[in-house]
């Protein structure tokens, strides 16, 4: 199944799901996922210059886009941090990227975690879901030879559902792998 069936399968099988589930009257009521955000917080990035560099070469690779620095805004002298130091990276994802990464990641790398049993059910209240995942080595872009630091993400998945009901029934039939009886 390629992205394109991805998008034509949500307009022709879950829409129709979803509308009969929720009683919509139009097509545009039904919700979508407008941008899937990756982000990875690396605080040990203060010590090391190297790890940004690194973690943007992983990060694009995992989603075919170019993976950006985030910086930090203030001084903090605990965390031996300084104004617009590098401490992160974040990708966001929208349309055919976005419907590749989504595949890919239900497809090939959730399988791949050890002991998995499915995804928490718990939305923000505004039908977004965040998913943090412990290793980036389930992706198979990543060269685990390569990998000299095992770095964790957090997956956003930003949609325009209205409730967590709605955005969990959209993420449900995209094929995000929910915990069952929770």
């Amino acid at each position: 199944m390629n992205t394109i069936t991805l998008k034509k399968d949500y307009q022709e099988r879950i829409v129709p799901i979803l509308t009969k589930e929720f009683g919509y009257t139009s097509v545009m009521q039904v919700p979508v996922i407008e941008k899937i955000v990756l982000n990875q917080g690396l605080g040990i990035a203060t010590a090391d210059k190297k790890i940004i560099d690194t973690a943007i070469a992983e990060m694009s690779a995992i989603t075919g886009q170019k993976a950006v620095a985030t910086y930090s805004k203030k001084d903090i002298s605990n965390f031996k941090l300084r104004k617009k130091m590098p401490i992160g990276v974040r990708v966001t994802l929208r349309h055919r990227q976005m419907y590749e990464f989504l595949e890919r990641l239900v497809r090939v790398a959730l399988p791949r975690i050890r002991d998995f049993r499915g995804l928490d059910n718990k939305l923000d209240g505004r039908g977004n879901y965040t998913l943090g995942i412990d290793e980036q080595i389930i992706f198979p872009e990543i060269n685990i030879d390569a990998v000299n630091k095992i770095l964790g993400m957090n997956i956003t998945f930003v949609t325009s559902a209205k409730t967590d009901e709605e955005g969990y029934a959209l993420l449900r039939e995209f094929g995000l792998p929910f915990k069952k009886n929770q």
